[in-house]
């Protein structure tokens, strides 16, 4: 087989951040790295892409092993290779985020990991340049949020309006007008009301809503404009 010449061969991974939200609080599942360098120490889920992978075969690959999740919301986020980023071998990293429910799949994830949700905010420093891919990973969330409607890949099936506030709140870290928010997403036509109420929070309770998928599909390149500004 023929061979590029006077070239240093370069590791290629792929690294998975994976967001979800349980109804309450949004969060990143993190693992704790079972090998050397950092050995013990808390990283995203990744490994390296097989002889006959693709990217986003190797990216769907990994979210299965530690979720035994497959048809989620999964992007392409950045390459990141930095000669330094590695401290073992020049290796360059694709990075991938996948949005999840929680409660959907939180008894899938498998036993051989150490993995473990946290809070946005309460998150352990991760190794080597990891919390820079979530930064990152957050920004894009973030502007995709405004202009099209990939938080519902977080919510399950059926959700309450307080709930699906409370999400867009914590993934913007921000409060947001509540009369405003009601009017704009009752205006999108995207929810289906429920004669079902949540009575968790309160007696009076609150109506369950289911997306409408139909209207979801047709919406999720012209979703422009939703985001109501902060108080």
């Amino acid at each position: 087989m023929a061979k590029y010449i006077n070239q240093n061969p370069v590791l290629v991974a792929v690294d998975c951040i994976i967001f979800g939200y349980d109804g309450d609080q949004l969060k990143l599942l993190v693992i704790k790295r079972a090998i050397e360098p950092v050995k013990d120490k808390w990283s995203l889920m990744g490994g390296f892409i097989g002889a006959n992978e693709d990217l986003d075969g190797a990216a769907k690959r990994i979210l299965l092993e530690l979720t035994g999740l497959h048809d989620v919301y999964l992007e392409q986020l950045h390459a990141y290779g930095s000669p330094d980023r590695d401290p073992i071998e020049r290796t360059v990293s694709v990075v991938y985020f996948a949005l999840i429910d929680i409660n959907k799949y939180s008894k899938q994830i498998n036993d051989q990991y150490h993995a473990e949700w946290f809070k946005l905010k309460e998150v352990p420093q991760l190794i080597f340049d990891h919390d820079i891919m979530v930064n990152a990973a957050m920004d894009k969330i973030r502007y995709q949020a405004a202009l099209h409607p990939i938080l519902f890949e977080l919510l399950p099936k059926k959700f309450t309006i307080p709930q699906l506030q409370a999400l867009y709140e914590q993934v913007y870290d921000a409060p947001i007008d509540n009369r405003n928010f009601i009017r704009k997403i009752t205006a999108s036509g995207l929810l289906i009301k429920q004669t079902e109420k949540d009575k968790s929070s309160s007696r009076r309770g609150a109506f369950y809503f289911k997306l409408d998928k139909n209207k979801h599909k047709a919406q999720f390149q012209s979703f422009l404009n939703f985001i109501p500004k902060a108080k």
